[in-house]
């Protein structure tokens, strides 16, 4: 697919760490309850570590208790993109960033305590935050 940020994979490599590549890149996936941002309640905006694309709002951050910081609705219809994941022998709903295509985690109908019932569940290194003003 094309995204309005297109990077080859040598330019990826040379930004980002090894781990975050993998994460990012590769689909891979942070080690529970280890994720800087699993605790990050001040408000703010979650922006994509690979293009810097706002993602997500502080105030539909909540605590899923499943180890990853987990939102209830992306910041804007269009700042992601849902795709099938039948990787590990499962279905799943993969979510990237719709600006670079990024792997940031994944989206699951199991939150009946939020407004939608989604929990995005967001690996932390796949994103950063910045503190509103």
């Amino acid at each position: 697919m094309n995204y309005p940020v297109n990077k080859t994979d040598e330019q990826w490599r040379a930004e980002l760490s090894e781990f975050e590549y993998h994460v990012l890149r590769q689909a891979g996936t942070e080690r529970a309850y280890t994720g800087e941002l699993l605790e990050e309640h001040r408000e703010g905006i979650f922006s994509c570590r690979g293009c810097g694309a706002e993602l997500f709002r502080s105030n539909a951050k909540f605590d899923s208790h499943c180890g990853w910081p987990s939102f209830y609705e992306p910041k804007e219809g269009d700042a992601v993109e849902l795709i099938e994941d039948r990787s590990h022998g499962m279905v799943r709903v993969e979510v990237r960033c719709k600006g670079c295509g990024s792997h940031l985690g994944h989206v699951f109908e199991d939150a009946p305590q939020t407004p939608t019932g989604d929990r995005y569940c967001i690996n932390s290194v796949s994103i950063t935050f910045a503190e509103a003003k």
